[in-house]
Protein backbone atom coordinates (compact mmCIF):
# COMPACT_ATOMS: atom_id res chain seq x y z
CA UNK A 1 0.00 0.00 0.00
CA UNK A 2 1.06 3.49 -0.32
CA UNK A 3 1.56 5.37 2.68
CA UNK A 4 3.12 8.77 4.28
CA UNK A 5 5.25 8.09 6.94
CA UNK A 6 7.65 10.63 8.85
CA UNK A 7 11.38 10.04 7.98
CA UNK A 8 12.62 12.03 10.73
CA UNK A 9 11.42 14.57 12.80
CA UNK A 10 10.94 18.34 10.87
CA UNK A 11 8.68 20.35 9.20
CA UNK A 12 6.30 19.23 6.76
CA UNK A 13 8.91 18.18 4.26
CA UNK A 14 9.68 15.05 6.12
CA UNK A 15 6.55 13.52 5.37
CA UNK A 16 7.47 10.81 2.50
CA UNK A 17 4.63 9.14 0.20
CA UNK A 18 6.33 5.25 0.30
CA UNK A 19 5.37 2.00 0.24
CA UNK A 20 4.04 0.03 2.99
CA UNK A 21 2.88 -3.77 3.46
CA UNK A 22 -0.73 -3.65 4.02
CA UNK A 23 -1.26 -4.04 8.08
CA UNK A 24 -3.28 -7.42 9.20
CA UNK A 25 -6.04 -6.68 11.91
CA UNK A 26 -5.56 -9.02 15.01
CA UNK A 27 -8.16 -10.20 17.84
CA UNK A 28 -10.86 -7.25 17.79
CA UNK A 29 -9.70 -5.67 15.16
CA UNK A 30 -10.60 -4.58 11.62
CA UNK A 31 -8.62 -3.28 8.25
CA UNK A 32 -9.90 -0.64 6.70
CA UNK A 33 -9.35 0.49 2.94
CA UNK A 34 -9.28 3.84 3.67
CA UNK A 35 -11.16 6.52 1.71
CA UNK A 36 -9.94 9.99 3.84
CA UNK A 37 -7.81 10.79 6.92
CA UNK A 38 -7.92 13.24 9.12
CA UNK A 39 -5.70 15.66 9.89
CA UNK A 40 -4.95 16.72 13.53
CA UNK A 41 -2.49 18.55 16.14
CA UNK A 42 -1.14 15.45 17.61
CA UNK A 43 0.24 14.77 13.91
CA UNK A 44 1.90 17.74 13.79
CA UNK A 45 3.42 17.46 17.41
CA UNK A 46 4.64 13.44 16.04
CA UNK A 47 6.07 14.92 12.99
CA UNK A 48 8.20 17.18 15.05
CA UNK A 49 8.96 14.52 17.37
CA UNK A 50 7.22 15.49 20.22
CA UNK A 51 4.65 12.80 20.72
CA UNK A 52 5.66 9.56 19.97
CA UNK A 53 3.23 6.83 19.31
CA UNK A 54 2.26 4.38 22.17
CA UNK A 55 3.60 0.79 22.54
CA UNK A 56 2.25 -1.19 19.55
CA UNK A 57 0.58 1.70 17.45
CA UNK A 58 1.92 2.15 14.05
CA UNK A 59 4.45 4.71 13.38
CA UNK A 60 2.24 6.36 10.55
CA UNK A 61 0.96 9.46 11.54
CA UNK A 62 -3.28 9.63 11.56
CA UNK A 63 -5.47 8.87 14.41
CA UNK A 64 -8.93 9.14 12.59
CA UNK A 65 -10.00 7.41 8.60
CA UNK A 66 -13.03 6.75 6.57
CA UNK A 67 -13.37 4.18 5.01
CA UNK A 68 -14.93 0.44 4.08
CA UNK A 69 -14.38 -2.65 6.38
CA UNK A 70 -12.67 -5.08 4.20
CA UNK A 71 -11.70 -7.92 7.10
CA UNK A 72 -11.17 -8.45 10.58
CA UNK A 73 -12.95 -9.38 13.80
CA UNK A 74 -16.22 -7.78 13.99
CA UNK A 75 -17.57 -10.01 16.69
CA UNK A 76 -19.41 -8.57 19.57
CA UNK A 77 -20.14 -5.84 17.44
CA UNK A 78 -23.00 -4.37 14.78
CA UNK A 79 -20.56 -3.79 11.89
CA UNK A 80 -20.01 -6.11 9.21
CA UNK A 81 -17.70 -6.44 6.47
CA UNK A 82 -18.11 -4.06 4.06
CA UNK A 83 -19.59 -1.32 6.13
CA UNK A 84 -18.51 1.96 5.07
CA UNK A 85 -17.23 3.41 8.86
CA UNK A 86 -15.01 6.32 10.61
CA UNK A 87 -12.83 4.74 13.02
CA UNK A 88 -10.49 6.05 15.44
CA UNK A 89 -6.90 4.71 15.80
CA UNK A 90 -3.77 5.61 17.70
CA UNK A 91 -1.93 5.44 14.16
CA UNK A 92 -1.55 4.78 10.89
CA UNK A 93 -4.21 6.51 9.16
CA UNK A 94 -2.13 8.08 6.28
CA UNK A 95 -2.38 5.42 4.91
CA UNK A 96 -4.33 2.87 1.54
CA UNK A 97 -5.34 0.32 4.12
CA UNK A 98 -5.35 0.95 8.26
CA UNK A 99 -6.11 -1.28 10.99
CA UNK A 100 -8.40 -0.27 13.91
CA UNK A 101 -10.05 -1.71 17.11
CA UNK A 102 -13.95 -2.43 16.21
CA UNK A 103 -15.13 -0.89 19.33
CA UNK A 104 -13.64 2.39 17.97
CA UNK A 105 -15.37 2.34 14.65
CA UNK A 106 -18.71 3.83 14.04
CA UNK A 107 -20.97 3.87 10.94
CA UNK A 108 -20.68 6.83 8.45
CA UNK A 109 -23.32 9.24 8.92
CA UNK A 110 -26.27 8.65 6.86
CA UNK A 111 -26.16 12.07 4.68
CA UNK A 112 -22.40 12.39 5.23
CA UNK A 113 -19.65 11.83 2.89
CA UNK A 114 -16.14 10.05 3.59
CA UNK A 115 -14.11 13.11 3.64
CA UNK A 116 -16.73 14.83 6.24
CA UNK A 117 -17.13 11.58 8.27
CA UNK A 118 -12.93 11.47 8.47
CA UNK A 119 -13.20 14.85 10.08
CA UNK A 120 -15.41 13.24 13.20
CA UNK A 121 -13.51 10.33 15.18
CA UNK A 122 -10.60 12.53 16.69
CA UNK A 123 -12.29 15.65 17.33
CA UNK A 124 -15.64 14.29 18.41
CA UNK A 125 -14.29 11.37 20.61
CA UNK A 126 -12.15 14.07 22.27
CA UNK A 127 -14.76 16.90 22.78
CA UNK A 128 -17.22 14.45 24.64
CA UNK A 129 -15.15 12.70 26.52
CA UNK A 130 -13.29 16.14 28.06
CA UNK A 131 -16.44 18.21 28.13
CA UNK A 132 -19.20 15.59 29.28
CA UNK A 133 -17.46 12.76 30.94
CA UNK A 134 -13.96 15.17 32.67
CA UNK A 135 -15.76 18.52 32.58
CA UNK A 136 -19.37 17.41 33.44
CA UNK A 137 -20.85 19.90 31.58
CA UNK A 138 -24.47 19.84 33.47
CA UNK A 139 -27.84 21.36 32.58
CA UNK A 140 -27.74 25.34 32.18
CA UNK A 141 -24.27 25.20 32.06
CA UNK A 142 -21.79 27.14 30.10
CA UNK A 143 -18.15 26.63 27.86
CA UNK A 144 -15.18 28.37 27.26
CA UNK A 145 -13.58 26.59 24.20
CA UNK A 146 -10.06 28.21 23.04
CA UNK A 147 -9.16 27.58 19.68
CA UNK A 148 -12.99 27.40 18.56
CA UNK A 149 -12.07 27.83 15.04
CA UNK A 150 -9.92 24.75 15.35
CA UNK A 151 -11.05 20.66 14.65
CA UNK A 152 -12.01 20.53 18.26
CA UNK A 153 -13.08 24.08 18.69
CA UNK A 154 -15.20 23.91 15.82
CA UNK A 155 -17.11 20.45 17.30
CA UNK A 156 -17.08 21.71 20.46
CA UNK A 157 -18.89 24.53 19.88
CA UNK A 158 -21.70 23.24 17.99
CA UNK A 159 -22.05 20.19 19.51
CA UNK A 160 -22.16 22.12 23.22
CA UNK A 161 -24.69 24.72 21.52
CA UNK A 162 -27.02 22.30 20.08
CA UNK A 163 -27.64 20.72 23.71
CA UNK A 164 -28.45 23.66 25.00
CA UNK A 165 -25.60 25.31 26.40
CA UNK A 166 -24.14 28.68 26.24
CA UNK A 167 -20.62 28.47 24.59
CA UNK A 168 -18.11 31.36 24.41
CA UNK A 169 -15.15 30.95 22.34
CA UNK A 170 -11.52 32.23 21.46
CA UNK A 171 -10.12 32.55 17.77
CA UNK A 172 -6.55 34.14 15.99
CA UNK A 173 -8.90 36.84 13.61
CA UNK A 174 -12.52 38.94 13.67
CA UNK A 175 -12.99 36.53 10.51
CA UNK A 176 -12.33 32.77 12.36
CA UNK A 177 -14.17 34.64 15.20
CA UNK A 178 -17.37 35.25 13.28
CA UNK A 179 -17.36 32.11 11.55
CA UNK A 180 -16.89 30.60 15.19
CA UNK A 181 -20.39 32.89 15.73
CA UNK A 182 -22.12 31.23 12.71
CA UNK A 183 -21.64 28.00 14.25
CA UNK A 184 -23.42 28.46 17.36
CA UNK A 185 -21.12 30.21 19.90
CA UNK A 186 -22.86 33.36 21.96
CA UNK A 187 -19.57 35.19 21.69
CA UNK A 188 -16.12 34.61 20.07
CA UNK A 189 -13.32 36.98 20.82
CA UNK A 190 -10.15 37.66 18.97
CA UNK A 191 -7.56 37.05 21.73
CA UNK A 192 -5.40 39.40 19.64
CA UNK A 193 -7.46 42.35 20.15
CA UNK A 194 -9.42 41.32 23.01
CA UNK A 195 -9.01 40.49 26.45
CA UNK A 196 -10.69 37.27 26.85
CA UNK A 197 -10.93 37.24 30.58
CA UNK A 198 -12.94 41.00 30.21
CA UNK A 199 -14.81 39.40 27.60
CA UNK A 200 -16.41 36.46 29.56
CA UNK A 201 -17.64 38.69 32.25
CA UNK A 202 -19.03 41.00 30.12
CA UNK A 203 -20.83 37.94 28.51
CA UNK A 204 -21.67 35.95 31.82
CA UNK A 205 -22.41 38.80 33.74
CA UNK A 206 -19.64 38.60 35.60
CA UNK A 207 -20.17 35.29 36.48
CA UNK A 208 -17.60 33.17 34.88
CA UNK A 209 -18.23 30.08 32.93
CA UNK A 210 -18.58 26.62 34.04
CA UNK A 211 -16.11 24.90 32.18
CA UNK A 212 -13.33 25.18 29.92
CA UNK A 213 -11.73 23.09 26.99
CA UNK A 214 -8.08 24.37 27.11
CA UNK A 215 -5.84 23.43 24.21
CA UNK A 216 -3.67 26.39 25.35
CA UNK A 217 -1.89 25.94 29.61
CA UNK A 218 0.74 27.95 29.50
CA UNK A 219 0.48 31.35 30.70
CA UNK A 220 -3.43 30.96 29.88
CA UNK A 221 -3.70 28.97 32.77
CA UNK A 222 -4.18 31.45 35.64
CA UNK A 223 -6.58 33.62 33.24
CA UNK A 224 -8.30 30.85 32.91
CA UNK A 225 -8.98 30.43 36.51
CA UNK A 226 -10.17 33.94 36.90
CA UNK A 227 -12.60 33.51 33.69
CA UNK A 228 -14.44 30.57 35.88
CA UNK A 229 -17.41 30.50 38.08
CA UNK A 230 -17.57 29.10 41.38
CA UNK A 231 -17.11 25.72 41.29
CA UNK A 232 -15.67 25.57 37.79
CA UNK A 233 -13.65 23.38 35.90
CA UNK A 234 -10.71 23.57 33.47
CA UNK A 235 -9.90 20.34 31.21
CA UNK A 236 -6.51 20.80 29.71
CA UNK A 237 -6.23 18.85 26.33
CA UNK A 238 -2.92 20.45 24.92
CA UNK A 239 0.28 22.61 25.82
CA UNK A 240 0.05 25.14 22.29
CA UNK A 241 1.86 27.72 25.39
CA UNK A 242 3.73 25.59 27.16
CA UNK A 243 3.75 23.04 30.07
CA UNK A 244 4.75 25.11 32.92
CA UNK A 245 2.30 27.74 34.57
CA UNK A 246 1.75 29.93 37.36
CA UNK A 247 -1.54 30.49 39.37
CA UNK A 248 -3.44 31.54 42.31
CA UNK A 249 -4.38 28.79 44.59
CA UNK A 250 -5.88 30.84 46.87
CA UNK A 251 -8.53 31.14 43.97
CA UNK A 252 -8.78 27.38 43.39
CA UNK A 253 -9.27 27.21 47.03
CA UNK A 254 -11.69 30.02 48.33
CA UNK A 255 -13.39 29.13 44.86
CA UNK A 256 -13.33 25.49 45.05
CA UNK A 257 -12.20 25.38 41.48
CA UNK A 258 -10.99 22.19 39.27
CA UNK A 259 -7.44 21.90 37.03
CA UNK A 260 -7.70 18.93 35.16
CA UNK A 261 -6.74 17.45 31.82
CA UNK A 262 -6.41 14.36 29.73
CA UNK A 263 -4.68 12.63 26.48
CA UNK A 264 -6.65 10.49 24.40
CA UNK A 265 -4.55 8.30 22.27
CA UNK A 266 -2.81 6.01 25.06
CA UNK A 267 -6.13 4.98 26.81
CA UNK A 268 -7.46 1.47 26.87
CA UNK A 269 -9.64 0.37 23.66
CA UNK A 270 -12.49 -0.44 26.29
CA UNK A 271 -12.65 3.14 27.43
CA UNK A 272 -12.69 4.08 24.14
CA UNK A 273 -15.03 1.90 22.97
CA UNK A 274 -17.33 3.25 25.91
CA UNK A 275 -17.34 6.77 24.26
CA UNK A 276 -17.88 5.59 20.96
CA UNK A 277 -21.54 4.07 22.08
CA UNK A 278 -21.81 7.25 23.63
CA UNK A 279 -21.33 8.91 20.76
CA UNK A 280 -23.69 6.77 18.80
CA UNK A 281 -26.40 7.39 20.82
CA UNK A 282 -26.10 11.20 22.08
CA UNK A 283 -24.26 12.62 18.86
CA UNK A 284 -25.12 10.73 15.68
CA UNK A 285 -28.48 11.32 15.49
CA UNK A 286 -28.06 15.42 15.63
CA UNK A 287 -25.34 14.96 13.02
CA UNK A 288 -28.14 12.59 11.07
CA UNK A 289 -30.38 15.08 11.49
CA UNK A 290 -27.80 18.43 9.93
CA UNK A 291 -28.13 19.81 13.64
CA UNK A 292 -24.74 19.84 13.74
CA UNK A 293 -22.12 18.53 11.06
CA UNK A 294 -18.19 18.41 10.39
CA UNK A 295 -16.91 21.66 9.20
CA UNK A 296 -14.30 20.83 6.41
CA UNK A 297 -11.88 23.50 5.75
CA UNK A 298 -9.92 21.54 2.87
CA UNK A 299 -8.69 18.32 1.72
CA UNK A 300 -5.60 17.15 0.07
CA UNK A 301 -4.63 14.06 -1.87
CA UNK A 302 -2.42 11.72 0.53
CA UNK A 303 0.40 12.23 -2.10
CA UNK A 304 -0.01 15.87 -0.99
CA UNK A 305 0.41 15.91 3.07
CA UNK A 306 3.17 18.03 3.27
CA UNK A 307 0.93 21.17 1.96
CA UNK A 308 -1.95 19.93 4.07
CA UNK A 309 0.71 20.09 6.99
CA UNK A 310 2.15 23.20 6.19
CA UNK A 311 -1.38 24.77 6.08
CA UNK A 312 -2.34 23.19 9.49
CA UNK A 313 1.24 24.97 10.56
CA UNK A 314 0.00 28.09 9.33
CA UNK A 315 -2.74 27.86 11.94
CA UNK A 316 -5.46 29.96 9.89
CA UNK A 317 -7.82 27.00 8.98
CA UNK A 318 -11.80 27.25 10.19
CA UNK A 319 -12.51 23.68 10.69
CA UNK A 320 -11.07 20.20 9.72
CA UNK A 321 -7.53 19.40 7.07
CA UNK A 322 -8.49 16.27 5.73
CA UNK A 323 -6.24 14.10 3.40
CA UNK A 324 -8.07 11.89 0.23
CA UNK A 325 -7.46 8.35 -0.14
CA UNK A 326 -8.20 6.25 -3.72
CA UNK A 327 -6.71 2.12 -2.52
Amino acid sequence: MKAVEISEPGGPEVLKLVERPDPVPGPGEVLIRVSAAGINRPDVFQRQGNYAPPPGASDLPGLEVAGRIVSGDVAGTDLAVGDRVCALMAGGGYAEYCVAPAAQCLPVPKGLSDVEAAGLPETYFTVWSNVFDRGHLSPGESLLVHGGASGIGTTAVQLVAAMGHTVVATAGSDERARAVEKLGAALCVNYHTQDYVEAVHRATGGKGVDVILDMVAGDYTDRNLRCLADDGRVVIIALLRGSKATISCRQILLRRLTITGSTLRARPVAFKGEIAQALRRRVWPLLEAGKIRPIIHSSFPLARAREAHALMDAGEQIGKIILTVSA
